[in-house]
């Protein structure tokens, strides 16, 4: 079968919804793979990543977020009668490029709709484009959730409860394989912080990753704690700011994969303080967890971040936004070691059993013979 991708970008661009599109790519090894996304540059750009024939369509700007690519309408028109896919992966929000697909989607595809998150932060965008995500929604065959907590919450997904399918994303074990070099920079960060409890959390520095949050718990500890953060974004500058005279917090930017997993290797707690639904799951979340660390995460109403993380099971689940039940969480992890190990060992267990690559390929390659 011949399978077109439509992402916002894709690798080596790094970001939830494109590791999630290039799992889907590395699953598909006995179907023509094709992906259509963004060029973060000007210019078009074909090339090939692992067994997937990538169009890069460049834009000229970026609007709430979105890329703007004046020419993306012509582009995917013509990909699609070069290719002639039969069937479209569409990975939503991306609803500039979801105005072209409504628009050229061959009549003789199917269409899944690999729903990641609601349209949450932007109101104008998400007014805007009401009507195209009930196109989509009605015009797809099925419809990939990431959770079912998910589907609860979405304003749009309980009315298409026939179509939908429960994938769960994947932790990519590979990016961290174990060596030498991981080892020797996570015992140094030990060595670093000896007899403290190591905290460590890594994603884009946006509203709705929380790190704000995080680094407002650290006023209510004390210098027995150390915690790591990694990750870039608008808010970097900020969340430095609002750090200043912290010693127990440290900004480590971004990170490769050596050194990302060399801190969840050395971390005793992973801090995950997303606090909206735009975190739909959270990888990085699982992540953590696949390392054998407790994790201390929000509530967040409709998200799967709380299926991910279980609370009193594999961490601590708390009141959103509440700064202090943050670290005292934290503090109890800290100060109950076996209550720690105990959560971090159900942690690795529940990520091996639902969210391994292995389970991830088998659901998506089940989903496509039912499609056939």
């Amino acid at each position: 079968m011949k399978i077109l991708q439509i992402t916002k970008y894709y690798y080596p661009f790094r970001g939830g919804i494109e590791q999630v599109t290039q799992d889907v790519a590395n699953s598909l090894e006995k179907h023509e793979n094709i992906v259509v996304a963004f060029n973060h540059e000007k210019g078009n750009k074909t090339d090939i990543v692992d067994n997937a024939k990538v169009y890069r369509i460049g834009c000229q700007a970026k609007i709430a977020s979105q890329p703007i690519a004046l020419s993306y309408g012509k582009n995917l028109k013509k990909i699609f009668e070069i290719e002639k896919p039969e069937l479209v992966i569409f990975h939503y929000p991306n609803p500039l490029a979801g105005m072209s697909l409504v628009k050229y989607l061959p009549k003789d595809a199917k269409l899944i709709v690999y729903w990641h998150t609601d349209i949450v932060k932007q109101k104008l965008l998400k007014k805007l484009f009401h009507g195209q995500t009930i196109k989509l929604l009605d015009r797809a065959f099925k419809i990939i959730a990431t959770s079912p907590n998910y589907v609860d919450g979405s304003e749009f997904l309980p009315n298409y409860k026939d179509k939908i399918v429960i994938i769960p994303n994947c932790v990519n074990v590979e990016r961290f394989a174990e060596n030498d070099k991981i080892k020797e920079l996570a015992k140094e960060i030990k060595a670093k912080n000896k007899d403290k409890t190591i905290c460590f959390a890594i994603g884009r520095h946006t509203l709705y990753k929380g790190m704000g949050h995080l680094v407002a718990a650290s006023k209510y500890l004390d210098d027995n704690y150390k915690i790591y953060i990694g990750g870039v974004g608008d808010l970097t500058e900020e969340l430095k700011k609002q750090a200043e005279g912290d010693v127990k917090i440290e900004f480590v930017g971004k990170l490769s994969d050596e050194q990302l997993a060399a801190y969840y290797r050395a971390c005793d707690v992973f801090c995950f303080p997303s606090i909206t639904k735009n975190e739909a799951f959270g990888i990085a979340l699982a992540e953590g967890m696949y390392f054998e660390k407790p994790a201390v995460t929000f509530t967040i109403e409709g998200s799967g971040v709380n299926y991910v993380n279980l609370n009193n099971e594999t961490g601590i689940e708390v009141e959103n936004c509440n700064d202090a039940a943050f670290a005292d969480a934290i503090k109890k992890l800290a100060t109950n070691k076996e209550l720690a190990k105990k959560y971090g060992k159900n942690a690795k267990e529940r990520v091996e059993n639902n969210f391994m690559f292995a389970q991830f390929k088998n659901n998506v390659n089940a989903l496509l013979k039912r499609i056939k």
